[in-house]
């Protein structure tokens, strides 16, 4: 199974305090804004997303090619979804809870 990139969204409680600390570890903004309230961060290969009261919690995410093969996998084994994509083609996201409680966003752009 292809999940394509991967990226660590967190939940900040001030974006301003978490960006100069990302870029403390040589994070720079590749998108977002402070003002809208969630910046996306990349070192290299690493990307993390920081995001100041716009969801609860962490979570992990994938960009697969096809969300919706992945969202077939994961219910062909079981898995309830928290969310599920919608039919059709092209850009769509679905999400999925580990067995801790992790939300995993799998988000085809």
């Amino acid at each position: 199974m292809d999940l394509g990139h991967f990226s660590i969204h967190l939940s900040v409680k001030d974006i301003k305090a978490s960006r100069a600390f990302y870029e403390t570890l040589g994070f720079k903004v590749v998108d977002g804004t402070a003002k809208n309230r969630w910046l996306m961060m990349q070192n290299g290969d690493s990307k993390i997303g920081l995001f100041e009261g716009l969801f609860d919690g962490n979570m992990l995410t994938f960009n697969p090619k096809d969300v919706r093969t992945v969202q077939a996998a994961l219910k062909d084994k079981g898995y309830r979804l928290e969310k599920e994509a919608e039919d059709g083609v092209g850009a769509a996201h679905a999400a999925v809870a580990d067995p801790d409680g992790n939300i995993l966003l799998l988000d085809q752009y």
